[in-house]
């Protein structure tokens, strides 16, 4: 039984894309959950990662990055968000330190004022302004949403975060753990593994592929001192699938190396990573393969918020 003043909740972590959501709870965790990279929409599902300490649990929803849905995977990742934010305790709305607020952070505030649950504005990449550029920008921000807290960060270094996490302990409810002492995400390693498969992708291109590249992992064999695993790149022309594979299959080698790496890291052990590239034609508005790919129809039909 957990000792009297215990905390646990479930807490949202919105915004728009590319703010810097996924490196935040990467951050606290301590540890790569969500990918990263420079193009927006990186995050795809709804991640939950789990912070535990002896104040109380803390289950973060990273959430995709709120945007206007241009096909079916996008209206996927926008029930996400929704849903997220209408379960969550407490939300984390992370905007940039960027005194110009652009029409979709206002649509954000503007939703996020009429709701009951309390708002934590986080302030991120603050190690890229001064600070009195840092006090504008709140002063800009606070009557946006009315806010219960405004914390600046750098979840890129670290600057405050521990402040932050303070914070979120404030508002959310006394409780039981929702997840055991050891549990750092709800994701299985399997869609853990096609993601940093995607991530090492999304980096690797760069600018040369546009955004629609999909992971599937299709084998992943535990043996003694090695795993193996089989994986499925899709995207979605011919001519992406040339720069996927590069010269002399150069461009997939360095994918794979650079994905092994971090999928050893995450298992502790030695990786046997194979990597084939398929093309499938508009697959982001088919029901059928963003089902086979891990985005569950159900979410493209609730309608919460």
């Amino acid at each position: 039984m957990q000792e009297s003043g215990y905390r646990s909740g479930f807490v949202a972590v919105i915004g728009r894309p590319n703010v810097g959501k996924s490196t935040l709870t990467n951050r606290i965790i301590g540890q790569k959950i969500a990918i990263t990279s420079n193009k927006p929409q990186t995050t795809r599902n709804r991640i939950r990662t789990v912070y535990t300490c002896d104040r109380g649990q803390i289950v973060f929803v990273d959430t995709p990055g709120i945007h206007k849905a241009k096909n079916r995977l996008g209206e996927y990742m926008m029930t996400a968000a929704k849903r997220t934010v209408a379960e969550a305790d407490l939300i984390l709305w992370l905007v940039e330190a960027d005194e110009y607020i652009g029409p979709g952070d206002k649509a954000i505030g503007q939703q996020l004022r009429g709701m009951s649950t309390p708002v934590i504005l986080v302030i991120n990449k603050t190690d890229t302004r001064k600070k009195d550029d840092i006090l504008r920008i709140i002063s800009i921000y606070k009557d946006l949403c009315e806010p219960v807290e405004i914390v600046p960060v750098s979840a890129l270094k670290g600057d405050n975060v521990d402040v932050l996490i303070d914070q979120i302990f404030k508002y959310i409810p006394e409780g039981v753990p929702f997840f055991d002492e050891d549990t750092v995400t709800d994701q299985p390693v399997r869609q853990i593994v096609a993601e940093l498969i995607r991530e090492k992708a999304l980096r690797c291109l760069g600018e040369e592929v546009p955004h629609g590249v999909a992971v599937m992992i299709e084998s992943m064999n535990f043996r003694e001192n090695i795993v193996d695993i089989e994986a499925t790149v899709i995207c979605e022309k011919d001519s992406h699938k040339g720069i996927m594979i590069g010269k002399g299959g150069a461009m997939l080698k360095k994918i794979g190396s650079a994905a092994r790496y971090e999928i050893e890291k995450l298992i502790d052990s030695k990786v046997n990573l194979k990597i084939w590239i398929k093309v499938k034609k508009d697959w982001r508005d088919s029901d059928v393969l963003l089902k086979n790919i891990g985005y569950d129809r159900k979410e493209l039909t609730n309608d919460q918020l």
